[in-house]
């Protein structure tokens, strides 16, 4: 079970993302570029997808919304840091 929920923790981010990219099109409204979504995807996928989420048409992220914006930020280094915490436990047998 704990499994499970690390591998939906590591994958759901980057699945909804590569979805949104695919099937819709705010995602290419809102990086000019293919390379910083893709990067995003790759690397920090959980501040990318909020990102998409938080940026508007018509001034891109502004106000609150950046709070939504450090929520995927702290998710992304708390799944990577979780990460390297059970790899290091896993060595200490």
């Amino acid at each position: 079970m704990c499994c499970l929920v690390g591998i939906m923790a590591l994958l759901g981010p980057r699945f909804a993302l590569a979805f949104w990219w695919i099937f819709g099109n705010k995602v290419d409204a809102v990086f000019n570029s293919w390379i910083w979504p893709l990067l995003g995807l790759i690397f920090i996928p959980w501040t990318t997808l909020f990102y998409v989420i938080a940026w508007s048409a018509i001034g891109g992220v502004n106000g609150a919304w950046w709070i939504f914006v450090a929520l995927g930020v702290v998710l992304d280094i708390s799944t990577y840091s979780a990460r390297a915490a059970k790899a290091r436990y896993a060595r200490a047998y």
